[in-house]
């Protein structure tokens, strides 16, 4: 597989029905959804990455988080992720990494809504549509990472002793994230 983006990994994973779906929320075409999408996932991924870098309570919760995803099993793949994606309720698989991105929804629905004239409240309902596959992407990605690094991080390892943990988790971050949208 060659080098996608972390926001082509999520569009794909997220299927043409639910893409059509957020076209209807959005009242747009698959096109325009697709846009937004991808400019909300950059979005949230730019936010994770500023956390990450931060040396405050929330960078610590966001490395934690990281290291979290770094850990676990390889995700189910497709539809089977979405379980019952009503709204938050999908987080409660989604352990630490979960409620980081809930955390950054509102300013990210905020930002997007003054850019695009979206009122909020549909991001914000977009944002919830797409925490599921976004935790998807990051679980394999960070799966995919861990392994080809060769991680000594075993299964029953600690918290905070994944692959880079002493200060190597923003750069497995930016491993999982890609290298941002140009």
């Amino acid at each position: 597989m060659s080098e996608s983006s972390f926001q082509d990994d999520v569009l794909g994973e997220l299927g043409d029905d639910k893409l059509t779906e957020i076209a209807g929320l959005l009242g747009t075409d698959t096109t325009g959804a697709r846009e937004t999408v991808a400019e909300t996932v950059g979005a949230m991924t730019g936010d994770l990455r500023e956390k990450a870098d931060a040396d405050d309570a929330d960078g610590v919760e966001v490395r934690q988080a990281i290291a979290e995803v770094a850990e676990t099993e390889p995700p189910l793949e497709g539809v089977a992720t979405f379980g019952g994606l009503g709204g938050l309720g999908g987080l409660l698989s989604g352990g630490m990494m979960a409620g980081v991105l809930a955390k950054v929804s509102k300013p990210v629905a905020a930002a997007l809504s003054k850019r695009t004239g979206i009122p909020a409240a549909t991001i914000s309902r977009v944002i919830e549509m797409l925490i599921p596959v976004v935790l998807a992407v990051l679980a394999k990605r960070a799966s995919g990472k861990a392994a080809g690094a060769g991680a000594a991080g075993a299964p029953g390892a600690a918290p905070g002793t994944a692959p880079g943990a002493s200060g190597g988790l923003g750069d497995l971050l930016g491993e999982i994230l890609g290298s941002g949208k140009k």
